[in-house]
């Protein structure tokens, strides 16, 4: 029997310093320009992209966590038929993603915003739903199954949860460390602490983006860097290993990668979504406000196909779409419908495979990164 266990406590980090070899500030100041680039020229034609980009983001980071669902299964979930429980974490996680990302905008990430944005992912959770949008107060363990005497990581015992949470806010108040060095620290902090009994690691995740938008190196786009942390989960789940061990530099490199490689690859598929929807507009006619639509959010309801051509012409343009390729019925029911946009599906495939392909070269030519033993000075 398990009698006493051995827990890791966090050293505080509101004012420690961290500062980068050249060759590392010109990594990151390369990425933040490209992030801040990708925002600034393409953000008015991403912005319609805000929501399918944020799903995207979505369900990477429910995949680092073993939770997955087809893009079928996600627009059941939308309307409530037949959904399973990944298509529901998928679909909970964009929502929580997008509401702690947009709290952002007031320039200051708040505990009331990742309360309430865990409050959103975790609510209709039959074990954790309880304790949504609260800090835990059982100890938890990462990894060793029901015992915590073999667990990988024993995070810091639960009346010690507060107050480093209070030390992280206040960290991320800050504004002289570079942005994305911020994210990549907070973000590995956050999961060290791992305050909530499930879904840290997807709030965590989410914390990235709020932090790049409460720096302003965002203003519209949310890039969606869970897709590249997932294209390599071993070598993530390594960082964070890393980091608990004092070592930090190893993932600000790899953030600001991820960073670099998702604009690029955003850039791609904005443009080619824009070919896509000209496309659409010239089979679709003369219903083109669905085709335009439909690039911004690929997963069609009912409820939204309705706001779009009044309830008399619902089934009229969804059959004329569904003949013409536009659209696919994933829902056989007569109502709350749900149809996919297939063209809009391959093109987000594609990017992530673009993104797997880079992250999957990086990782074979360089293996798992675990830091140059450079640590967070006091």
């Amino acid at each position: 029997m398990t009698t006493s266990i051995r827990a890791s406590v966090p050293p505080r980090i509101a004012h420690r310093r961290w500062a980068a070899d050249p060759g590392t500030q010109a990594l990151l100041d390369r990425s933040t320009a490209a992030l801040r680039s990708l925002d600034a020229h393409h953000g008015t034609g991403l912005a319609p992209l805000a929501l399918v980009l944020g799903r995207t983001d979505a369900v990477a980071s429910s995949r680092i966590e073993d939770e997955s669902a087809s893009v079928d299964d996600v627009a059941r979930a939308l309307v409530g038929s037949r959904a399973n429980t990944g298509a529901i974490a998928v679909v909970r996680a964009a929502d929580a993603i997008e509401r702690l990302v947009s709290a952002a905008d007031s320039g200051v990430v708040t505990e009331g915003a990742v309360l309430d944005a865990h409050r959103l992912l975790m609510r209709d959770d039959p074990l954790d739903g309880p304790s949504a949008g609260r800090y835990r107060d059982v100890q938890n363990w990462i990894g060793g199954g029901d015992s915590p005497a073999t667990a990988l990581y024993v995070p810091p015992p639960p009346a010690l949860v507060g107050p480093l949470m209070a030390d992280l806010f206040a960290f991320l108040d800050r504004t002289d460390l570079d942005p994305i060095a911020q994210a990549a620290i907070g973000h590995a902090q956050f999961e060290s602490i791992h305050p909530f009994t499930d879904g840290n690691g997807r709030i965590g995740r989410a914390l990235i983006g709020a932090v790049l938008r409460r720096r302003c190196v965002t203003t519209t786009v949310t890039a969606p860097v869970a897709v590249a942390l997932a294209a390599e989960r071993s070598r993530y789940f390594g960082h964070l290993e890393a980091f608990r061990d004092g070592h930090v530099d190893a993932f600000v490199v790899d953030l600001a990668l991820a960073v670099g490689t998702v604009c690029d690859e955003t850039t791609v598929t904005a443009l080619l979504l824009d070919e896509c929807a000209a496309g659409m507009d010239a089979v679709a006619a003369p219903h083109l406000a669905v085709g335009r639509a439909l690039v911004a959010d690929p997963l069609l309801t009912e409820d939204r196909l309705e706001a779009l051509v009044g309830a008399d012409q619902v089934d009229a343009v969804a059959t004329d779409l569904v003949r013409t390729g536009v659209l696919r019925a994933v829902t056989e029911r007569r109502r709350d419908r749900a149809w996919v946009a297939p063209a809009v599906i391959a093109e987000l495939e594609a990017f992530e495979e673009r993104v797997r392909a880079v992250v999957g070269a990086r990782a074979r030519d360089h293996g798992v990164v675990r830091g140059r033993g450079l640590r967070v000075g006091s």
